[in-house]
């Protein structure tokens, strides 16, 4: 019996708008920061607000989604994942990794909320990993007793990464911040936190104990920092402008 062949199209039922608006700095997997929230705007046809009917009783979402920024970029075989330093290569299968023969990501999503004003239908959802503006293709519930497999193995990559920097903020942040969430964006500062104990460098200068300044785009505004050794210091939150993303 023969295999054959088939061309798939895939339309976007929605986008994401998020708080990442570029790639250097979001979580490598979703979860690892509660406070990093979306909006999924759904696009006609797919905004029939019966189309949702039930799904306030989950707490959590899979998302299907597009890695829209490799859309035609060639697939790599191996791949150097960053909780191996990147240095060490395994095979994409054997990943996450973006550069996939399909460029298709799949996320696990706290749904806080949908909102439903006339043919506008809006999922807001938290502990995402995802960039401003990607496209979503499907919604699906998590379902705990199918989903959680506690006796799984997670090959390299077995237990959560180490959150062993300390974070400090300048009285400047500070009082950047502060503002920030008395104008709308709510907890801003655990976010931040939450972000940075991550540690946003890439994996091969991970190990690095100079002092170094970093800056990345996060929501309208860049948000910079300065790390020496395991202490991080918050020094600015500026008006988007110039931008942020790795080394300043």
């Amino acid at each position: 019996m023969s295999e054959s062949r088939h061309n798939v199209t895939i339309r976007p039922i929605g986008y994401a708008r998020s708080c990442f608006k570029e790639k250097f700095g979001i979580p490598r997997q979703p979860g690892l920061v509660p406070h990093a929230r979306a909006r999924i705007k759904m696009l006609a046809p797919y905004n029939r607000p019966e189309a949702f009917r039930g799904i306030e009783d989950f707490s959590h979402l899979w998302i299907s989604f597009l890695f829209h920024q490799h859309l035609g970029a060639a697939w790599r075989a191996t791949v150097r994942p960053p909780r191996l330093g990147g240095n060490e290569r395994v095979g994409v299968f054997a990943t996450r990794s973006t550069y996939r023969p399909n460029p298709l990501g799949l996320s696990v999503v706290q749904l806080d909320r949908i909102e439903i004003a006339g043919d506008a239908v809006t999922l807001h959802v938290s502990g995402v990993d995802l960039l401003d503006g990607t496209p979503v293709v499907d919604i699906k519930p998590y379902v705990p007793y199918a989903d959680a497999l506690p006796d799984a193995h997670g090959g390299f990559a077995p237990t959560p990464p180490d959150r062993t920097l300390s974070i400090t903020f300048t009285e400047a942040a500070e009082q950047q911040i502060a503002a920030r969430e008395a104008a709308g964006l709510a907890d801003l500062r655990a976010l931040i936190t939450e972000l940075l104990r991550l540690d946003p460098r890439p994996a091969y200068r991970g190990h690095e104990t100079q002092a170094a300044d970093f800056g990345m785009r996060l929501y309208d505004f860049d948000l910079r920092w300065r790390i020496e050794g395991k202490e991080v210091t918050v020094t600015a939150l500026v008006n988007s402008g110039t931008r942020g993303g790795s080394e300043k």
